[in-house]
């Protein structure tokens, strides 16, 4: 490469990075010398390329201290990862997921669509961190010992107590602890199918199991799920003695999107079916926490004799979502899951892990999940208000059993995922429907949340959307 061409390409190199943000406004770039040994090229060539950033109003020179990223230039927004770009109609369940979850990445949107809180109102923050410093000072070596599954003896058995509470009788050696509930899922996944096995999933589904499931080799069945009382159990006793699933996964408390529980007698029907069938049921309830009434309903677990219920759980949604501490109850699969999460994964920083054991066994939970639950009640509410006032007429909505999730009916026609790219050209970020179904069902229909704080920001923003949903369905507010 010549001289010339090479300090072409350092320029163009250096300007990308500024632009997409990987270098930011105000940090200092590598000295020449240390550039120099970066690119192995000669001192003039660094200088060359330093200059023409400078030229290009990028960066600035510094006296005795070097080049810095120039605070008053105007740069682009932040690219995506993917450099290829792709019409929204052309674009793959896969592209269609990283477009949706890089913009609730972004912090110049407001997400109405996001599964969790964001910030510490609805958090204990300053408990665990307390919690977190107390056990740094007392047991340094929780940041030195290298953490192995199942992981925390303290933690499982704090784990173990509360599954009392949704009727299950378990011990802490029934239990490994994961990275979050999505781990927990791969797990129980790769622990009971093998590539080429179908899988049942609910419909509408959480959008992750989708391409979790593809990237075990797995086919994916949908099964009918009402809104109010979950997964259609006739539709699933049909597919059952046709024997064409090896697995099923099944939110039956505060299902994700629809916020649906099934009913105490479609629980104990589920359970003989899969005891009927011998088919391993992984129940997924990283919501059932959040269930709106006095407790949530027994788990299809607690009626689980023979092992085949694995039970996946977290507390992201509830206490610590950057914690990711989540825990899987595998049954008799629990030797392939422990080989599996060994040979994957290994541990979970055991600091985390304790510092959650000692907030549950302070008794502190409860108190947070009321007031927690207090407050998704009443936004649930208003959120449920405004689609009905300000949304096309014509939509319709769930009326969640518990949670933060709202999941919106648009008049036909409506393309959420089209509604979705007009919503974030404006700075605001939902979730379209056809991500929820592997057939990309549900194109009218759009997931939101009520799990922030009710600010005017938020409020002007949820009834931008209402305008740009009723101009897409050309039909006006009731």
């Amino acid at each position: 490469m010549s001289s010339e061409t090479l300090y072409m390409s350092l320029v163009g190199e250096w300007t990308a990075l500024i632009e997409n943000g990987t270098v930011r406004v105000g940090e200092r770039l590598p000295s020449v010398r240390k550039a120099c040994a970066i690119h192995k090229v000669s001192p003039s060539t660094i200088l060359a390329t330093y200059r023409a950033l400078e030229d290009r109003g990028l960066i600035e020179a510094r006296p005795q201290s070097g080049f810095y990223v120039k605070g008053v230039a105007r740069l682009p927004l932040p690219l995506m990862r993917r450099q290829s770009e792709t019409h929204a109609g052309e674009q793959g369940e896969a592209d269609q997921l990283e477009l949706v979850m890089g913009a609730q990445t972004r912090t110049d949107v407001i997400d109405l669509s996001l599964a969790s809180p964001r910030g510490s109102d609805f958090y204990p923050t300053t408990r665990l961190k307390q919690i977190v410093s107390k056990l740094v000072r007392q047991h340094p070596e929780l940041t030195t010992d290298y953490p192995f599954p199942p992981g925390s003896e303290r933690l499982r058995r704090q784990i173990a107590q509360r599954a009392l509470g949704s009727g299950c009788v378990l011990s802490p050696d029934d239990i490994v602890v994961t990275n979050g509930c999505t781990e927990a899922l791969q797990l129980a996944l790769h622990a009971v199918c093998k590539p080429g096995d179908t899988v049942g999933l609910e419909s509408p589904t959480y959008f992750g199991l989708i391409p979790l499931a593809k990237s075990l080799g797995l086919s994916v069945i949908e099964i009918p799920t009402h809104p109010a009382s979950g997964l259609s159990l006739d539709a699933l006793e049909l597919l059952l003695s046709e024997k064409r699933l090896s697995a099923l996964v099944v939110q039956p408390t505060v299902q994700n999107p629809l916020g649906a529980s099934m009913p105490l007698a479609a629980r104990q029907r589920l359970a003989a079916l899969v005891s009927e069938y011998r088919i391993p049921l992984i129940e997924d309830t990283p919501h059932a926490d959040l269930f709106y009434g006095a407790a949530p309903p027994d788990s299809v677990k607690s009626w689980d004799k023979e092992g085949w219920v694995l039970l996946c759980s977290s507390f992201s949604k509830t206490l610590a979502p950057g914690f990711r501490i989540g825990w899987i109850a595998p049954g008799r699969f629990l030797h392939e899951v422990m080989r599996l999460k060994i040979a994957g994964s290994l541990g979970q920083p055991r600091l985390l892990e304790e510092a959650l054991a000692e907030y549950l066994e302070s008794g502190g939970f409860d108190h947070h999940l009321r007031f927690i639950r207090r407050q998704f009640m009443a936004q649930m509410e208003k959120l449920r208000a405004a689609v009905a006032s300000h949304f096309p007429a014509g939509t319709r909505a769930t009326s969640p059993s518990g949670g933060c999730l709202l999941w919106v009916e648009l008049p036909k026609g409506v393309d959420t995922l089209a509604l979705f790219q007009r919503a974030l050209a404006e700075g605001i970020t939902v979730a379209p429907g056809a991500l929820y179904s592997a057939r990309g069902r549900f194109n009218n229909c759009v997931r939101l949340s009520c799990c922030y704080p009710w600010t005017p920001a938020y409020e002007r923003a949820l009834l931008r959307f209402a305008a740009l949903a009723c101009e897409a369905a050309a039909t006006p507010a009731p």
